[in-house]
């Protein structure tokens, strides 16, 4: 094989990862706006679920689909060295990222939110050089920290100089997303992207079912009266959000790599003010527009840093 063959398949793996992770952020720009339809609160669901139920059942309701497309591939059981990635990716996008951003969209304009899940693709490469052995440049490095300035800056001036509860569950549930992302994308690499989210699914389904039998009983009266949108908003979250996305994500960011994969989520804070303004009818202010563009802008640059894979 030629060099000029090999760097024309790196080039490719590149590009398709790039594709296949643009696809996945197309269908994780809609949950915060899904969400927050699924919460209630809005105009055109008054009557919502409650944030832990939608956070959870969700979780639980992907796991189920996770479940049957691994019988229907008849899928091996997962090495030993998988568990503790699995684990990270069950903890961080299956359970903490959905119950925090749940809470966050009870009280959060839809818009808000997008703009503070801005940070994320930095958060991830963050991860990415901690779990999974990637060095990116002292210029990367340079652009997350201005990057991380932007988010909490907007989050400062929008919340009255002062960060508000749910800005902080935010964060978090960016925090934990990021380190799901970076265990899962290194996971997809050996056993595949497809395999990582649902065995992840499965991995949490246990310790959900008593979870969430307990919420419906608790919440009976609530989920009875909830909004035929609300119930929408939450099949987008369970179906997409939690599960179909993720084929496409990992296995961009096995193909790419996941610092750099994971720099096309710049899109994501543009794309999920547009659901916003779609689904939910929220105002596009010049302010959020203006921070959106500043954040997505610095992230642009980080991702023409330097990026070393092992």
């Amino acid at each position: 094989m030629t060099a000029y063959t090999i760097s024309a398949s790196i080039t490719s793996d590149d590009s398709r990862g790039m594709l296949l992770g643009l696809a996945g952020v197309a269908i994780f720009s809609l949950t915060l706006p899904f969400t927050r339809l699924a919460v209630g609160g809005t105009d055109f669901a008054p009557d919502g679920l409650s944030p832990m139920f939608v956070a959870l059942a969700r979780a639980l309701g992907a796991a189920v689909l996770a479940g049957a497309w691994l019988v229907w591939q008849r899928a091996s059981w997962p090495p030993r060295g998988a568990w503790l990635p699995l684990t990270l990716v069950a903890l961080g996008c299956v359970i903490g990222f959905p119950w925090l951003t749940s809470i966050a969209m009870r009280t959060l304009p839809a818009a808000h939110g997008a703009v503070l899940v801005g940070i994320l693709p930095l958060a991830t490469a963050v991860f990415a050089a901690l779990l999974g052995g990637e060095k990116p440049s002292r210029g990367f490095w340079i652009m997350a920290v201005c990057g991380s300035a932007l988010v909490a800056g907007f989050a400062l001036r929008q919340g009255g100089a002062g960060l508000h509860a749910a800005d902080l569950a935010i964060f978090a549930a960016v925090l934990l997303a990021a380190m799901g992302y970076a265990a899962g994308g290194r996971l997809s690499q050996t056993l595949g992207g497809q395999h990582t989210i649902c065995w992840a699914l499965v991995l949490a389904a246990p310790p959900l079912v008593p979870v969430v039998a307990w919420l419906c009983w608790r919440d009976a009266a609530l989920i009875a009266a909830a909004d035929p949108a609300a119930w929408a908003g939450f099949a987008y979250t369970c179906v997409f959000s939690m599960f179909i996305g993720f084929f496409f994500w990992y296995r961009g960011m096995a193909l790419g790599g996941v610092a750099r994969v994971g720099q096309v989520q710049l899109v994501q804070p543009f794309l999920s003010l547009l659901g916003a303004a779609v689904f939910l009818g929220e105002a596009l202010d010049w302010q959020t527009v203006v921070f959106a563009i500043a954040v997505i802008a610095t992230v642009g640059v980080g991702r023409k840093m330097g990026v070393k894979r092992r």
